[in-house]
């Protein structure tokens, strides 16, 4: 990221995707992952901010505070640089309880807005998104057996709010399935199955993600780590019809 400390990927990858790259900051939701050229790499001017000081006489430090949990996702909130600098600066005012209900506040916007434009996915995102997810090599894996989504949900122990945005999905499945079928290339839907799987096993076991935290980081990958809601929207889609026909989820 945009400090010298260096961040648990697993953990990043969480907070970028929950907080949709968007400054956690209320009235700003600035942009944190700047869109590029195509041949450019997208430009990161996010920074992670300590819910909880990462040093004792730091902003809103600590000394009874677990150090092992510092460097977690639940002690951090995403923001731009500009309200990075203002939440230190005034750190009596932005207190450890503030920051978590702004952290708490924004990921909620970010669900409630994903489900608005869920209505609104057409072709067009599905293209986008589709082809972001099958843009990549992968080997396919024929060791997982498919299970029902309401058995997979359980076997996972997912949360609530996950269990609602694969709730919002399923509205927009057989669009997904109509799309897939449509497309003159016959093999299209089982490239998009083996990109999504690789990625799936690239997570669980190489990064060690589980539950709500693989689903999130997964999420993001589908959406082709958009910041366009309509796009998250796509990719939920997208992401709930694997996961549905996929052999993925069940362990």
């Amino acid at each position: 990221m945009t400090s010298y400390r260096k961040y648990p990927q697993s953990d990043s990858k969480i907070l970028y995707g929950l907080a949709a790259g968007r400054c956690a900051f209320p009235n700003c939701r600035r942009e944190v992952i700047l869109e590029s050229a195509i041949d450019e790499k997208r430009k990161q001017i996010g920074k992670i901010a300590h819910i909880v000081g990462h040093s004792n006489d730091g902003p809103r430090g600590d000394s009874n505070y677990p150090r092992e949990k510092l460097e977690t996702y639940n002690n951090w909130i995403l923001l731009c640089p500009t309200c990075h600098d203002i939440v230190d600066a005034k750190d009596s005012t932005y207190t450890v309880e503030i920051l978590r209900q702004y952290k708490m506040d924004h990921e909620k916007w970010v669900r409630e807005s994903t489900q608005n434009e869920i209505i609104n996915v057409t072709f067009t995102e599905l293209d986008l998104i589709t082809k972001y997810l099958i843009s990549g090599q992968c080997t396919p894996n024929d060791s997982l057996t498919v299970i029902p989504p309401k058995e997979k949900i359980h076997r996972n122990h997912f949360s609530v709010s996950t269990e609602q945005f694969i709730t919002m999905g399923m509205t927009q499945v057989r669009q997904v399935g109509d799309f897939i079928n449509k497309c003159p290339d016959i093999e299209f839907g089982e490239r998009l199955k083996q990109g999504f799987v690789a990625e799936y096993e690239r997570l669980k076991n190489k990064e060690q993600l589980h539950s709500d935290d693989l689903f999130n980081t997964l999420l993001d990958f589908s959406s082709g780590k958009s910041n366009d809601f309509k796009n998250r929207a796509a990719g939920l889609a997208v992401l709930v019809y694997l996961f549905e026909k996929c052999e993925v989820f069940e362990k």
